[in-house]
């Protein structure tokens, strides 16, 4: 089934992989990806009885999900519009940027005690994120990123954690949008986290966390550019 938008495709070929035993949590799941990915983008609407027909599923199903999605922040509902991939506010960037601090940074400060497995996918996501660079695939980027974090904060080893992060860079990949550039806002992060995959990698976990550190504050001082200058 062809439904004319990329995202909306990949959504309909989803349904496939649903049994009878999916619930609207799995529904909720698809769409975080698709956010994650960078594939809905804030403002976009997205229509519960549409949606439920793409996927096979009962619009109370879809409703459900939205409603888990809402709760996250990653939707939002308009009266008299419908709901909206919903977007960031300025005032919540400090927020994300407080909590990313604690969980990365104290991801870093695990990593000598991480397994070689943990280790071995923040290296898959610096790679990823130089191979798509190769490739000029900057939304790619933009997605290897969030991985590259995702594997930081996941070095202790703690699946509470993991849900944590997670959650927090979805709602980050909804701010990267943003930025005008893709590449203009992702490039020299890529050299920067070759740099902290490196310095980990020479069991410099001090100065690794010290460029972490600075990373952050530098991403969060030029989103927070980015929103004034549109405001």
């Amino acid at each position: 089934m062809t439904v004319g938008e990329p995202w909306l495709d990949e959504i309909a070929a989803a349904r496939h992989g649903m049994d009878r035993s999916s619930t609207a949590t799995r529904v909720a799941d698809l769409f975080r990806e698709k956010i994650a990915d960078g594939r809905l983008v804030p403002g976009t609407r997205l229509s519960d009885d549409k949606l439920a027909a793409v996927m096979g599923v009962s619009r109370n199903t879809m409703r459900e999900a939205f409603q888990m999605l809402v709760k996250e922040r990653l939707l939002v509902h308009e009266f008299n519009r419908g709901i909206f991939v919903s977007r960031v506010p300025a005032d919540a960037l400090a927020d994300l940027y407080r909590v990313r601090r604690i969980l990365e940074c104290e991801g870093v400060r695990s990593a000598p005690g991480a397994t070689d497995a943990a280790l071995g996918r923040v290296e898959a996501a610096v790679l990823e994120g130089e191979h798509a660079a190769a490739s000029g695939n900057w939304a790619d980027v933009g997605t290897a990123d969030i991985k590259f974090h995702k594997a930081l904060a996941a070095l202790m080893g703690s699946p509470r954690v993991d849900e944590m992060i997670g959650h927090v860079l979805v709602e980050m990949r909804l701010v990267f949008h943003e930025m005008g550039s893709p590449r203009e806002f992702h490039e020299p992060y890529l050299a920067r986290n070759r740099r902290l995959y490196d310095l980990m990698a020479q069991g410099d976990f001090a100065r690794a966390e010290g460029e972490l550190r600075s990373y952050l504050d530098d991403a969060e001082a030029q989103l927070m550019k980015a929103y004034h200058e549109k405001e």
